[in-house]
């Protein structure tokens, strides 16, 4: 009897976690979401298979291309890397097509 309420008991604070609302978990759900989002972008590119996934490899083609970003050359980059992304996203799905994910909006 008593295992079966700690079981219904467990059961219900999982429940509750689940659909908890607070401001931190809600903050904590957005932030993740969009870390498994750029992940994604890592795999779509391409750089995993490439890199053999090789995370200082991986991390160090980053911190280029964040000096890169950085330098006299950064606007340029940023051009040229933003249309080569939107045809990249804009050749992955078909036209017209409305699968609800859509490209990241520019931050910068």
């Amino acid at each position: 009897m008593l295992h079966r309420n700690r079981a219904a008991r467990n059961r219900h604070q999982a429940a509750r976690a689940r659909h908890d609302m607070r401001t931190w978990q809600v903050e904590r759900r957005k932030r993740t979401r969009h870390l498994i989002e750029l992940g994604g972008l890592v795999i779509k590119a391409g750089i995993v298979d490439l890199t053999g996934d090789d995370r200082a490899m991986i991390l160090g083609a980053l911190l280029w291309m964040a000096e890169k970003l950085r330098s006299e050359e950064g606007q340029r980059a940023r051009v040229l890397w933003v249309e080569k992304g939107k045809a990249a996203f804009d050749a992955g799905r078909p036209a017209g097509a409305h699968d609800g994910i859509q490209p990241p909006q520019d931050r910068a």
